[in-house]
């Protein structure tokens, strides 16, 4: 499990989750389900992709109730097709059906970001690049959204914006330029005694030539460059910095920007621009006292 999932950012999480869907009771489960009544369900893959979410969503159920039975059928990253059960759940019925929205709804979004980051990954699988997220996600979501991408295959860029120095566009032309970024850059970091990666994004080749020249960053950012302006950039750079293709890249472009040679391919479309994948919970045994 990655490090940013941790065992508190998941608990802040669901209580969260449960307050804003619960609140004070599911009143329709309390008002139609005895509270006696034990049942069992099933989750049901209604297409095809790949599944992501199953071990949250145990921990969601027992979050809940600690007495639910969660039986996982399947691994998370596992390819699934229409009809697949990806787990079965046993235990009070109140608390399957309450803990059902919530269980469907990161599963959904889970499984559809990682299906989507295994497609672009097998567009350039003939390649060296590899493939990042950003950091736009949805809002509170982004731990689970950013383990999805990882599920599917891709790799985790910064989680944050305390994790790495990232100079873009914006701060750079606040800055006064890329010269002054930079310097201002390594003084901030040395001045706080910060051990940070440092990136920053070029539009052109004569920014990265500027940058060539000045030095002192890790990573070089091509943004919005043609196939063959990349090309041009990573020839130019020869390997002396790690280099990352970002800006609007997506299913009809990824093969020609990997072939540029770059080493990292970021796209923020891998979570912003998601379909869910098709699951729900179905009730598959029932009885007043007992599942079995």
């Amino acid at each position: 499990m990655k490090d940013y999932i941790t065992a508190e950012g998941l608990n802040q999480f669901m209580d969260a989750a449960f307050k804003e869907d619960v609140g004070v009771g599911d009143h329709s489960t309390l008002a139609s389900v005895p509270a006696n009544q034990q049942g069992k369900a099933s989750l049901l893959i209604k297409e095809n992709g790949i599944i992501a979410g199953l071990t949250l969503a145990e921990r969601i159920f027992n979050h809940y109730d600690s007495n639910l039975e969660v039986n996982l059928l399947m691994k998370d990253g596992d390819a699934v097709s229409y009809g697949d059960i990806g787990l079965t759940v046993s235990g009070s019925a109140q608390s399957i059906l309450t803990t059902e929205r919530l269980v469907l709804n990161c599963m959904q979004r889970m499984s559809g970001i990682a299906t989507k980051t295994h497609h672009f990954n097998q567009l350039i699988q003939h390649t060296e690049a590899r493939l990042l997220d950003t950091r736009k996600t949805t809002p509170n979501f982004r731990m689970l959204e950013k383990w999805a991408v990882a599920i599917g295959g891709g790799q985790n860029h910064r989680y944050a914006l305390y994790d790495m120095i990232m100079l873009k566009d914006n701060h750079i032309d606040f800055a006064g330029g890329i010269a002054e970024a930079i310097h201002a850059t390594k003084a901030y970091l040395k001045d706080n005694k910060l051990d940070l990666k440092v990136e920053i994004e070029t539009r052109n080749l004569k920014e990265v030539k500027t940058v060539l020249e000045i030095g002192g960053v890790d990573i070089i950012m091509l943004d919005n460059m043609s196939p063959q302006e990349m090309k041009e950039a990573v020839g130019l750079i020869d390997k002396q910095y790690t280099t990352e293709a970002s800006g609007g890249i997506n299913e009809s472009s990824i093969v020609a920007v990997a072939e540029s040679g770059v080493d990292f391919i970021s796209v923020g479309a891998l979570t912003h621009q998601v379909q869910s994948l098709d699951i729900s919970l179905k009730a598959v045994r029932y009885h007043p006292q007992t599942a079995d």
